[in-house]
């Protein structure tokens, strides 16, 4: 008996070292990536001899057999890898049992779902199991709303909650906090907003109506306030923001609620977002407004710099009207000194920087963009900054030293509108005229890149191409709490593409690259590449090649009308990826086409592309003209002197009266040569 149970203490040791060793072997070998091949996988699967190289490899090629849409595959593939207490184990029985579902084995996938939840109750799959097992358990409903509150199943179970009117009540409730812009949220919280005996309480009704205000309906948040109900600064804030963009009342109403949140809550981070917001606002009104803040806020970068502004004659120079005066420079050079490093600061120094450019006085113009160096301001401003820079010391004929600033730009910045027009001035390349080069992506910007989210469990689900895991692992994490610095805004835009999410996924890369500091230059690789994913290639390559138009130029159209979305529709109608208004589509197609038609991505690439082309044909092949046409209509791009173009092309652009169409020309031209210069293999440095 003795040597019996020294067997079994041997046999059990051995095998633990063996699985120690495997580990360390596993951490010794190159990582095995989305990248890594097939049959590399295959191989690595039935033959490795470390068992989590073999979970590894099997999750690898599961993921491919998901979206083959093969379920007998993914349970052949999965089989026996669900060992262990490691959280992959929980990932391989959620997988295991959402196969069992999709081949209707409904005792399998209850037995499996009811393992998981067993095993890992903790782990965010266990989530789908608390989802799966309560459709016929409310229980474990309240579970999962407790106990992953952030997480896409709760959020789910909260959208379908009733039809009692206390538990859909409480399902809007929970959407109200953790999720009010998942489908079907906001239409959840609108039926639950009732006044009467059945209706919210009054606390009930202001979390109800700041979820409302946060999705931009500012009259329904009203509406569900009602009377004597208060909402919180971030609510308030989001109220006022629609309000802002209209006149007469609203905008009246916006200011006034303004004020009030900053002089209810001072030091809250809504207040200082509100002075900036009131900051950007123009005539009499906004200047009441800014006189009615607490002296703190009066004294502030945005108040000061809007002062500035007003007494120059607001923000929005124009053709033909003159530099800036002396004493408005003046008092602009002493807030750039006092604040450097406010976003107030930054836009104060481009408006009147712009200004003298346009007028041509280019000693002024190179005081003011010297005051605070383009090494303190976010990668976009430093590249526009440098641009600038360089053009006017060209112009006051000290060339050597504006390509000495072009080529640093290149070297830290080499995409972009900036870049571009850099590239231009140094003889350095320029956008491809036609299709004949077909910029596809190539090298290193096709292949798989790393989280490096500082999370290890989250780093390996996206190594392991486990993208749905890792973004409701993020989101569990993060609570429904929005990212601010430039690092989260980065894992979060890059984990929202991975789910197929380019809208709000891009719209927080772009935020990222305003937030990065200057220490952090090494993100930048990686967001330029994340900016500017390959999405669409066969279409956009077929479009490119059909109307002889660079594939990156309909690249970057799209990127900036759709963010390659194409169910999108714009305000006035546009729909899909090129933003193609049904008239102008029924047009080009010969015959009205249906909605399914316009969202379907070849259809409405390849319809946008033959736009553009007749576009470029009615303005000799000139990308500015052609590209603010699409925006802005080809008879109001008439009217702005596009003979002055071929003098000085960055000024025109600058000149455009339209401050949305003068952004949109330089982003997607931006977006281009973006593209163009990843397939070539530029990134920026440090």
């Amino acid at each position: 008996m003795t040597r019996l149970s020294l067997l079994l203490a041997a046999s059990c040791l051995g095998t633990g070292v063996a699985l120690l060793g495997g580990r360390a072997l596993l951490h010794s070998l190159p990582p095995l990536t989305p990248d890594t091949p097939a049959s590399t996988l295959e191989r690595l699967r039935r033959w490795s001899p470390d068992p989590w190289q073999r979970r590894e490899a099997s999750l690898l090629l599961e993921r491919q057999a998901e979206a083959a849409a093969d379920p007998r595959l993914q349970q052949r593939l999965l089989a026996s890898q669900g060992w262990g207490p490691d959280p992959l184990a929980a990932v391989v029985l959620k997988h295991q049992a959402l196969a069992s579902e999709s081949l209707d084995q409904p005792a399998r996938a209850t037995s499996l779902w009811h393992q998981l939840l067993r095993r890992f109750p903790s782990d965010p799959a266990s989530a789908d199991a608390l989802y799966a097992l309560g459709r016929r358990n409310p229980r474990l409903r309240q579970q999962l709303l407790q106990r992953f509150p952030a997480h896409p199943a709760a959020l789910a179970a909260a959208v379908e909650a009733g039809p009692a009117p206390a538990a859909a009540r409480a399902g809007a409730l929970h959407l109200a906090r953790w999720g009010a812009r998942w489908p079907g949220a906001q239409e959840k919280i609108l039926s639950s907003c009732k006044t009467g005996a059945q209706g919210p309480s009054a606390t009930q009704r202001s979390q109800l109506a700041a979820a409302l205000a946060e999705l931009g309906d500012p009259q329904a948040a009203l509406t569900c306030l009602g009377t004597g109900g208060q909402l919180p600064p971030s609510a308030q804030l989001a109220l006022a923001r629609p309000w802002l963009q209209g006149d007469g009342a609203d905008k009246e109403r916006a200011l006034k609620l303004l004020v009030s949140l900053v002089r209810q809550a001072p030091d809250s981070p809504e207040a200082e977002e509100a002075v900036r917001l009131l900051s950007q606002q123009e005539g009499p009104a906004s200047d009441a407004a800014l006189g009615q803040l607490p002296e703190r806020w009066r004294a502030s970068a945005p108040v000061a710099a809007h002062r500035v502004l007003a007494a120059a004659g607001g923000s929005e120079a124009k053709p033909g009207g003159g530099a800036t005066t002396p004493s408005a420079s003046s008092a602009a050079l002493d807030v750039l000194k006092r604040w450097p490093d406010d976003p107030a600061s930054w836009d104060l120094q481009w408006d009147l920087s712009r200004r003298q450019l346009l007028a041509g006085q280019w000693s002024a113009a190179l005081t003011l963009l010297r005051a605070i160096p383009a090494e303190r301001q976010p990668p976009p401003l430093a590249a526009r900054q440098r641009f600038w820079l360089g053009y006017a010391l060209d112009r006051s004929g000290q060339t050597p030293e504006a390509r000495s600033i072009w080529e640093e730009l290149l070297y830290r910045n080499p995409g972009g509108y900036y870049g571009w027009r850099a590239a231009l001035h140094l003889g350095q390349g320029d956008l491809a005229p036609d299709a004949s080069a077909d910029q596809g992506r190539n090298g290193a910007a096709d292949t798989w890149q790393p989280l490096a989210s500082g999370e290890a469990g989250l780093d390996r689900l996206w190594r392991l191409d486990q993208r749905t895991e890792a973004w409701e692992t993020w989101r569990q994490r993060r609570a429904n709490v929005p990212p601010v610095q430039s690092q989260e805004l980065l894992v979060e835009g890059r984990l929202r593409q991975g789910v197929g999410d380019d809208w709000t996924g891009l719209a927080q890369l772009d935020r990222a690259a305003m937030a990065l500091k200057p220490d952090q230059c090494r993100l930048l690789p990686q967001l330029e590449v994340s900016l500017h994913p390959p999405r669409f290639q066969a279409v956009f390559r077929s479009a490119g090649r059909d109307q002889n138009l660079p594939m990156v130029l309909l690249q970057g159209l799209a990127k900036q009308e759709s963010r390659f979305t194409p169910t999108v529709r714009s305000s006035v109608g546009a729909v899909g990826l090129m933003q193609l208004m049904p008239e102008t589509a029924a047009e080009l197609a010969g015959r009205p086409l249906s909605a399914t038609e316009l969202e379907d991505p070849a259809r409405n690439v390849e319809l946008g592309s033959r736009y553009l082309r007749g576009l470029l044909g009615q303005w000799q092949r000139q990308p500015m003209l052609a590209v603010a046409s699409y925006n802005a209509g080809p008879g109001a791009v008439q009217s702005w002197h596009p003979d002055q173009l071929r003098r000085a092309p960055e000024l025109w652009v600058e000149a455009i009266p339209y401050p949305e169409t003068r952004l949109y020309v330089k982003k997607v031209l931006g977006n281009a040569w973006s593209y163009q210069q990843l397939a070539r293999g530029a990134e920026p440095r440090c």
